[in-house]
């Protein structure tokens, strides 16, 4: 992403305080014809004007136009069906220009000589709860350069995904989907919105899900994510049970496309899910209990599968995000059965996505390249395992244009591990490097010792 001009820096600052410069248009800068500066004046006026057009100009170019040279690279693009040995990867102002056996001649930038790792195109989350720096530095951190919001509070994914657009470099691009609309928001949707304190009893009837969906759009979110079963990382609701009839679930689509905005549906249980995909949703999150049937109309429909796999073994596990005896119990009777509708759902040739749906709070141990290793334990091919996390995503969250995989015009999002995944799929865990916006945002290789 391009970063903004910095205007307040303190030499732009001084000129605008003295008049000799001022904005028009969004971000330009123009000379202001005073008449009556005496001569020696106007011309350190001039001095001081390209002096400072100049300084900002440098700056401006540091911190967007970043360019490297990566050589040595075992390329993985997240399209092709192979890698390429020993390939270079020349990045100019943030985006890929060329991919070959050597860099064109005159190719700017620093050199970055990866001896062989592993390059593949920065991890695309298609659901995660990020709802602050910390969190998002931490993803970032594991590799996900961009990642597919499911529900947050007060809109911190739009926050995030404006911080990023804004050129911050430590934090991941984001696909923002604000709060759920469900029977019952969050209670910090009423802070937001309290004129629909009407709707603090219950969100029922198509009206009220439609009202949902526009106070959504109302704030620039990228998607909409609808409840279409009872959650599984709660103790007191079954993941089976269906919310929302046939009619407020095509009522929530229709708005949806009335803003230009597609709809995720949270599903784990079979009749909501049928449901969602019958009103037109662009992907079933979960999906555990998913029959042949629902699957087949999945196919059929061009409608994608986010299994969170992931989340059901966090779920199982003790002391993580879900830390609860109920839940533990009740990940361990989802965690089969959703690898085998995974299995299925592959064999049935349903397009697959990585999602974590974590908030990579502080004690987050898990990462999309874990989700990636489960998918290849559920049948997927290690390659086809991989483009689920990268370029299948980025087509899911309509971002593939310019991330996912790695090729001339996109973004230089990029992850470095040390050895071949296609050799062992758990080697993807091992980020050496993460590279988001084509600067480097994580470097450990050649780490040098402590002192």
């Amino acid at each position: 992403m391009i970063s903004p001009y910095l205007e307040y820096t303190p030499t732009r600052k001084i000129a605008f305080q003295l008049g000799l410069i001022q904005r028009t248009g969004a971000e330009a800068v123009t000379m202001k014809d005073r008449g009556t500066y005496p001569v020696a004046a106007m011309a350190f006026a001039l001095m001081l004007f390209f002096g400072i057009a100049a300084a900002s100009t440098a700056h401006a170019q540091g911190t967007a136009n970043d360019s490297l040279v990566i050589v040595h690279a075992n390329l993985i693009d997240g399209i092709s069906n192979n890698a390429v040995r020993d390939a270079t990867v020349v990045v100019v102002a943030g985006h890929i220009q060329s991919i070959g056996p050597a860099a064109p001649p005159g190719s700017p930038g620093a050199v970055i000589d990866l001896k062989g790792h592993w390059l593949l195109p920065g991890f695309v989350d298609a659901h995660t709860h990020v709802d602050d720096l910390a969190a998002a530095r931490r993803a970032l951190r594991s590799g996900a350069t961009t990642i597919g919001e499911a529900g947050v509070n007060h809109f911190a994914d739009i926050g995030l995904r404006e911080l990023n657009h804004k050129g911050v470099v430590d934090v991941p691009d984001v696909v923002a989907a604000g709060y759920h609309v469900r029977t019952h928001p969050a209670e910090d949707y009423f802070l937001d919105f309290p004129e629909d304190s009407d709707l603090m009893s219950g969100v029922h009837g198509t009206e009220n899900v439609r009202r949902m969906v526009r106070r959504m759009a109302s704030r620039g979110v990228d998607r909409i994510k609808v409840m279409a079963t009872e959650r599984a990382g709660t103790p007191d609701t079954d993941p089976r049970i269906r919310v929302f009839g046939d009619e407020e679930l095509a009522a929530v689509v229709d708005e949806a496309r009335k803003a230009g905005l597609w709809v995720v549906a949270h599903a784990h249980g079979d009749e909501g899910a049928a449901a969602a995909v019958r009103a037109g949703v662009h992907s079933i999150e979960h999906g555990t209990y998913l029959s042949d049937a629902t699957l087949g109309l999945m196919k059929e429909k061009g409608v994608y599968l986010d299994p969170t796999i992931t989340a059901t073994v966090d779920m199982s596990d003790p002391e993580g995000e879900y830390d609860n005896p109920i839940l533990q119990m009740r990940g361990r009777a989802m965690l089969p059965v959703g690898r085998e509708m995974t299995a299925r759902a592959w064999k049935m040739g349903i397009k697959i996505v990585a999602g974590t749906d974590t908030t990579y709070f502080e004690k987050n141990n898990r990462s999309l390249a874990d989700e990636i290793v489960e998918l290849a334990g559920a049948g997927l091919p290690p390659m086809e395992a991989i483009k689920a996390g990268t370029s299948v995503s980025a087509e899911e969250l309509g971002v593939d244009k310019r991330t996912g995989s790695i090729r001339p015009g996109l973004e230089a999002d990029f992850v470095v591990v040390d050895r071949s995944p296609l050799e062992d799929i758990r080697h993807i865990g091992d980020v050496v490097m993460v590279i988001n916006n084509g600067r480097v945002a994580l470097n450990r290789l050649n780490v040098a010792p402590r002192p």
